[in-house]
């Protein structure tokens, strides 16, 4: 197999007049791949499977190779596969059928379920701001609203009898949210105990203000969550959209369907959901690579 390498090694030199940088990098990238063959007992071009290929890309992946990484490699291999079929040394290219790795978009970040209650915990007391604090972090993680869903909302759009509110989404599409039991209750006392101290005699009609009695802006909210989860003894860089992420991810952590959670998200189109699947797949593997003996 080495001397295969060689001979490979000295027609990208010859005939396709690469350069020795160029060469360096295939010549690492396959010493690599056939150590790996050899270690799994390949010692013959007849042997090399689609799967042995699969199963050396995997193992760069556990070493944390980035997709783009893993796709140079793929590169190389695919090139020296090519080769020994174009020179009539093996009849079958195992990398044919390989679909180079492909850049998946950044995964949100969430919370964990204990940051989480951490967080909602932390407005503590009965002065108005800490019961709108409350309510807003309570209301956001029942529902997974957009922070500017949040800090529009109306009185108009609560229907606390009935558990649920009436959110306003991108192009104003409209969709009904149910709210559960804990985000219902702290908004009835806040509406109750805290924002008539805010509001005043003022004519207000959205739900959240601030201490001028005035619609709180997102800003506002952005700034008091940076607060509460130091308060909680949260070390994330958390935004404002990390309690929705959170609500998606523990949604379908805990079972439910892609469907419920894009009506609930107000998502068009359900590939942008998708992206949470990825969030608990990724927490699957990681746990499976923790925990399982052969992980």
């Amino acid at each position: 197999m080495d001397e295969l390498l060689d001979r490979f090694l000295n027609y990208l030199l010859v005939e396709k007049g690469l350069s020795s940088n160029t060469l360096d990098a295939y010549g690492r990238d396959l010493a690599q791949y056939l150590e790996f063959l050899e270690q799994d007992g390949i010692t013959t071009l007849a042997a090399i499977r689609s799967a042995h290929v699969l199963g050396y890309l995997a193992r760069l992946r556990k070493r944390g190779l980035s997709a783009r990484s893993r796709a140079r490699k793929l590169v190389s291999l695919r090139q020296f596969h090519r080769y020994l079929v174009q020179e009539g040394l093996t009849a079958d290219d195992p990398t044919a059928r390989i679909e180079a790795p492909k850049n998946l978009p950044p995964l949100p970040k969430s919370l964990t379920q204990d940051e989480v209650e951490r967080l909602l915990a932390s407005p503590v007391g009965d002065e108005p701001l800490a019961l709108r604090d409350r309510a807003m972090l309570e209301v956001l993680y029942a529902t997974g609203l957009r922070v500017s869903e949040l800090v529009s909302l109306e009185l108009g759009q609560l229907q606390l009898d009935a558990g649920f509110l009436r959110a306003f989404g991108k192009g104003s599409k409209q969709r009904i949210v149910p709210l559960g039991e804990p985000a219902t209750e702290a908004l009835i006392r806040y509406l109750a105990e805290g924002r008539p101290c805010l509001v005043g005699d003022r004519r207000q009609e959205k739900v959240f203000l601030n201490r001028s009695g005035l619609g709180l802006t997102r800003q506002g909210f952005w700034k008091m969550m940076k607060r509460r989860a130091a308060m909680a003894g949260i070390t994330k860089n958390i935004t404002p959209h990390t309690l929705r992420h959170s609500f998606a991810t523990h949604l379908l952590d805990n079972g439910a369907d892609l469907r419920s959670v894009q009506t609930m998200l107000g998502h068009a189109d359900i590939s942008t959901t998708q992206i949470y699947t990825h969030v608990s797949r990724e927490r699957l593997r990681r746990i499976h690579e923790k925990h399982h003996p052969r992980g």
